[in-house]
């Protein structure tokens, strides 16, 4: 636990711009109070971007982060990375080797100045990851040289939250911790961040754990907004402020128009009063009527000034309304219209996997099954034989780690290499329905955000040629925003072919409507009830 706590921590007049002149933010102010804060916002908006600023791994162009105490960060890409060792993730590598050293005889003077105070650094992380039921990864000191490509994504995710507290900060920051871990994990999650006694700030789509803040920074177009109280009541205020402003757009599109009725109608009398003057001017002296046009030439410029100001106002104050209207940008997802028929055979497996289970598996007709199993169970390692077993469909896989990538590449590139067929136009049209417009779809793959990647990696599969009639599915709704997942709900409730979901989001899997649960366990696979 943190040896102090924090009341707060500053963020002043924050700049940001990538290399390549994309700017992220330009002034952003924040106070982010003690307790737990969740950050919300839209995929791409600049979260991950925000808290790496923070943390200290990315130099701002302008302002400052004042945080007086020790932080610890954990990365939202952390299962990308499969060669990082268990010890290596929890920071305690050097210290591990140094204490090893030391104890064969072979110390150096640095050995010992790394080991000073970290004697016990083996059996600490080793409790720690106890406390988070992560004994089975790494349950001795001789386990921590394992590497992160021999656990499940919920493991690696729980050890970076392990790496975290281990460092005892008083600034705790995690960007989306809760991707790809099942119920339980999550409960010990929850019960570790309810427990930090300093700052916390995380990065997450997950209502449950979002309900559990004390308060909710939103990050939208540049500027951060805090609301007291959970999730629940963040929303509950933008709906009553959104509410409002509709009805302020209502009011001033009505003064809009009576300005624009009486304008039209003060210019109407002005020039019957002139086709009457007109008329007049014979009967009277040249002077008097010369002075009487310049009068009332002057009369009707005030009037139709002082009526085309009061338009001009109500105009601003219509615009000024529709912006406090959200109107953001949502994908759509349009999935392959490929029918798998009922009756038609897609998939026979039957095997032993890497874990040791037996398993078989028949998928006939558009049977959508819904897998489920604890963190480390095999639930990839599954989906990874089905891809291998030669379904009789064309199928396109969703791996948890999204490596469906060519680095090097950038989008639109790697959805040509999976839709070579594809004009340029059609490519980057349908992009644009997963939020990728214009230059957007040439940042190479390598540079995209958490939810960025998911949206991409949903648009490399979907767009692929032959469209897929079997979608493997590996925790699909990890980092999506919220709009973004209820469009992919949608989408795949439609879809026509077969699927395979594995997850742990039950109400996602719920409503794309099943038509099996198979759960995986040490003994084999097992079509269950579904859960409650």
């Amino acid at each position: 636990m943190p040896s102090r706590t924090l009341s707060s921590f500053t963020l002043s007049d924050l700049a940001f711009s990538w290399p390549d002149g994309e700017q992220v933010f330009d002034g952003v102010d924040g106070v982010f109070p003690g307790g737990r804060t969740g950050l919300v916002g839209r995929n791409g908006v600049g979260k991950s971007t925000l808290l790496r600023l923070i943390a200290g791994r990315l130099t701002p162009d302008r302002g400052s982060v004042t945080v007086a105490g020790d932080l610890a960060y954990l990365r939202q890409d952390l299962t990308l990375d499969p060669t990082r060792t268990v010890d290596a993730v929890l920071g305690i590598e050097p210290q591990r080797k140094a204490v090893h050293r030391i104890e064969s005889g072979q110390g150096m003077d640095d050995d010992f100045a790394v080991a000073t105070g970290q004697w016990d650094v083996e059996e600490r992380a080793v409790a720690t990851l106890d406390r988070l039921g992560l004994a089975h990864v790494a349950g001795t000191p001789e386990s921590l040289g394992r590497t992160v490509g021999t656990l499940s994504g919920g493991e690696t995710m729980l050890l970076g939250v392990t790496a975290a507290l281990l460092a005892e900060p008083q600034v705790l920051l995690l960007d989306e911790p809760t991707n790809n871990l099942d119920l339980r994990a999550k409960s010990r999650l929850y019960a570790a961040i309810d427990q930090f006694a300093g700052i916390a700030v995380i990065v997450s789509h997950d209502r449950e754990l979002l309900d559990r803040m004390d308060t909710i920074a939103e990050l939208r177009s540049g500027e951060l907004r805090f609301f007291g109280g959970n999730f629940a009541h963040y929303l509950d205020a933008v709906d009553t402020e959104q509410e409002a402003a509709r009805a302020a757009v209502r009011d001033a599109r009505a003064d809009v128009r009576r300005q624009s009725r009486e304008l039209v109608e003060t210019q109407t009398k002005i020039d019957r009063r002139q086709r009457y003057g007109k008329k007049t001017e014979s009967s009277i002296p040249r002077i008097l009527a010369g002075e009487r046009k310049r009068q009332a030439q002057a009369s009707a410029g005030k009037l139709r000034g002082v009526h085309a100001d009061r338009l001009d106002d109500a105009r601003r104050t219509l615009t000024e309304a529709e912006d406090a209207v959200r109107d953001d940008k949502e994908i759509r997802i349009d999935l392959p219209d490929s029918v798998v028929h009922p009756g038609q055979r897609v998939l026979e497996l039957d095997t032993t996997l890497a874990s040791g289970q037996r398993v078989e598996l028949s998928v006939i007709g558009p049977e959508r099954i819904a897998l489920v199993g604890r963190n480390g169970i095999g639930k990839s390692t599954l989906l990874r034989a089905v891809s291998e077993a030669s379904p009789s469909v064309p199928w396109r896989s969703l791996p948890q780690r999204l490596d469906v990538f060519d680095e090097s590449r950038t989008l639109a590139q790697n959805v040509a290499d999976a839709a070579p067929h594809a004009a340029d136009e059609q490519i980057r049209g349908r992009l644009a329905r997963f939020l990728f417009r214009g230059r957007d779809a040439d940042v190479p793959a390598a540079a995209l955000s958490g939810g960025e990647r998911l949206r991409a990696a949903l648009a490399t599969i979907l767009l692929a040629e032959p469209p897929p009639r079997l979608l493997l599915l590996d925790e699909p709704t990890n980092n999506l925003d919220l709009p973004s997942l209820r469009h992919l709900t949608e989408a795949l409730a439609q879809f026509r072919g077969a699927l395979i979901v594995a997850g742990h989001d039950l109400p996602f899997l719920r409503e794309i409507g099943p038509t099996r649960w198979l759960e995986l366990t040490e003994e084999g696979l097992s079509e269950i009830d579904p859960p409650a």
